[in-house]
């Protein structure tokens, strides 16, 4: 009778650990999720503030400079077409380094305090965007490398939760070479 209380002592105790430690590692793989989902609503709300800027620049451009830029007409339709924020972020940034260069080439005629303005804005945005886009990418790495490693990946099996792709979608588990954007 003794041995079998023990017994049932010791799996009770068994059970107990591993709820803990399924607790713990699922509140870790919470926690992650939620850094990564936050960061990407600041992302998202940057890229929208960028997306306006570069929209309000373009009618300026165009009131100052006979243009005629595919990249400019692409923006305008932009905004009735569901992207994800990863191509929304390589469209902008082509139409950035359009503005850019068109604003470069047109000196004179594009001097307005305006596009001044908006030109410091979009490279303040850029500057965040790039931190958040580190940010968002390390916490990829410990939810992928936790999706992966012993015994982390048992919870992830559990869960069902599945490697995720940096911010730029590369995806580092397929044998394509090529999708090394600059």
């Amino acid at each position: 009778m003794d041995m079998l209380i023990l017994v049932l002592f010791l799996i009770i105790i068994l059970i107990c650990i591993i709820i803990a430690f399924y607790t713990y590692i699922y509140n870790k793989f919470q926690d992650t999720i939620i850094r990564i989902n936050e960061v990407e609503a600041t992302i998202d709300s940057s890229l929208r503030q960028k997306y306006d800027l570069i929209n309000r620049s373009i009618s300026i451009i165009k009131a100052n400079v006979e243009i005629k830029s595919e990249m400019f007409d692409e923006i305008v339709r932009l905004r009735s077409r569901k992207i994800s924020n990863f191509d929304l972020d390589r469209k902008l940034i082509n139409v950035s380094n359009e503005f850019l260069r068109i604003k470069e080439e047109h000196k004179e005629a594009l001097q307005s305090d305006e596009l001044k303005k908006i030109e410091k804005q979009l490279k303040e945005i850029d500057d965040k965007l790039s931190i958040y886009r580190d940010y968002y990418n390390s916490n990829i790495v410990k939810y992928n490398k936790m999706v992966k490693s012993f015994p982390t990946n048992i919870v992830a099996l559990l869960c069902k939760y599945e490697d995720k792709l940096f911010f730029d979608m590369k995806n580092m588990n397929d044998d394509i070479v090529n999708d090394f954007k600059l």
